[in-house]
């Protein structure tokens, strides 16, 4: 299996877990992080309800997150690996 092949199945496998969708009432149909997300965005809400970490540091935390964590990044991630190891 070549390089590129390998990190494209990753990417399939990373775009299949947030292939669960849910609609909603304003927003329209939006993607489901997979759980272990959720609850790691539950704990930052958690953190900052019972004040130990301000709002405004949990906003900034979850927003780092989730652009680091943006759907089709795995995708490009691998197609840039695999031509440099070309």
């Amino acid at each position: 299996m070549s390089t590129l092949t390998r990190h494209l199945n990753g990417a399939c496998e990373t775009m299949g877990m947030y292939g669960r969708r849910m609609q909603m009432p304003v927003l329209g149909e939006v993607a489901v992080p997979p759980p272990d997300k959720l609850a790691y965005y539950a704990a930052l809400g958690l953190l900052a309800a019972v004040q130990v970490i301000e709002w405004p540091m949990a906003l900034v935390i979850t927003a780092g997150h989730l652009l680091a964590d943006q759907h089709f990044s795995g995708l490009v991630k691998g197609i840039g690996e695999a031509f440099q190891t070309a």
